[in-house]
């Protein structure tokens, strides 16, 4: 089973609002929407809070409702939250967005030594040949 998200607790296998931890995590997206830092909304709240803790719970989808957890605090809120977080995230340059990497070009010309040598063995043949191919881009 995994973890229950705090605000909630467990009643003959589904999950219920725990009025008073409920509280605290309204309050935590409040003072954290009002402007507050995280982990001073998270105190304020009565929550004692890392910052990457109270970030995670203002993060977490199951606070908005879904088929087995009731909704303890309505979308707007939570976007509100989540796009402060991004905000504050951008304006302290703490967001690296991913770069696609540019796909590999493929070698078209290449190269081939002189054949000087002569194997018995077709395999022996074959690598030499083989070690003569160089790539003809550089």
């Amino acid at each position: 089973m995994t973890h229950i998200p705090h605000g909630y607790r467990i009643e003959g296998g589904k999950a219920v609002i725990e009025k008073t931890a409920a509280g605290q995590v309204k309050e935590l997206f409040e003072g954290y929407n009002s402007g507050l830092a995280l982990t001073v909304a998270a105190e304020q709240a009565g929550l004692k809070l890392y910052h990457a803790s109270a970030k995670r719970m203002l993060q977490n989808e199951r606070y908005v409702g879904d088929d087995y957890y009731p909704a303890i605090v309505d979308s707007e809120i939570f976007n509100k939250a989540n796009n402060e977080i991004r905000r504050r995230a951008l304006a302290l340059g703490r967001v690296k967005e991913r770069k696609e990497p540019l796909p590999p070009t493929p070698q078209t010309q290449f190269n081939m030594g002189r054949q000087t040598k002569f194997f018995d063995d077709p395999f022996a043949q074959a690598e030499y040949m083989y070690s003569l191919i160089e790539s003809g881009v550089d």
